[in-house]
Formats: C-alpha cells, sequence, structure tokens
C-alpha cells in the first residue's frame, strides 16, 4: 500500500467520513478552501485506480465507497513511518517526541496505562 499524497488524504478522509457516497457528497465534507469539482473527481478516480476507492455506476454517474479501512490505512502507514524514520522502534518515536517536548509525562503516563490494561 503507498502512501498518499496530502490531497489524495483529505479525499479519503471525505470518502471515509461519507462512507458511501458521490463527488458532490465528498465536496461537501472537505473544509475550505475546498478543491474544484474537477479536481476532487479526478483525485478520486486516481485512488480508485491505487485500489484505494471502488465504484459503481449509477445512471450518469458514479457512487464511490472506501475499498480499505480508515484504521488498515493508517496502521500500515505508521508502521512504515516507524519503520523509515525510528529503526522499527515505537520507543524511538516516544523519545523523539519526549525530546521535543510534544508529549507531557501525563500523557506518557495515560499511555502507559492504555498498555498495560488495554481493554479499560
Amino acid at each position: 500500500m503507498e502512501k498518499l499524497s496530502k490531497q489524495e488524504e483529505e479525499a479519503m478522509l471525505a470518502v471515509w467520513q461519507c462512507g458511501i457516497g458521490f463527488i458532490k457528497d465528498f465536496l461537501d465534507v472537505l473544509e475550505e478552501p475546498k478543491p474544484p469539482y474537477t479536481t476532487l473527481a479526478s483525485t478520486i478516480k486516481n485512488l480508485e485506480r491505487k485500489g484505494f476507492i471502488k465504484s459503481e455506476k449509477m445512471g450518469n454517474s458514479f457512487r464511490y465507497a472506501p475499498a480499505i479501512l480508515e484504521e488498515d490505512y493508517k496502521k500500515k502507514f505508521m508502521n512504515g513511518f516507524v519503520s523509515d524514520y525510528f529503526e522499527n522502534s515505537y520507543k524511538n518515536l516516544v523519545t523523539f517526541f519526549a525530546n521535543e517536548k510534544k508529549i507531557s509525562a501525563n500523557e506518557l503516563k495515560e499511555i502507559i496505562k492504555l498498555i498495560e490494561n488495554p481493554k479499560s
């Protein structure tokens, strides 16, 4: 699974948010500044070609739906990110954010609780 561009990710977020819909539906949920309709349509077609979206012909237009779950994309992306930038070590990732003061001690404690008690 390849990494999506910022434009493609924004389009996919709209698709995941809508679930199933038409280009106009996805355009409606995008934040300002919204891309032109034709730009979004082109991006959606690219995502379909890449296997992220599936389509169904309905009259003169197409209805689209995600072909992959948002959670699956996040897992794949994060695993690749950690592998590429942090030597496949989540400890190195957390250490980086702690050193950059992007994560607090309280947040780290919450993370530890989640690790120790994953179902709570």
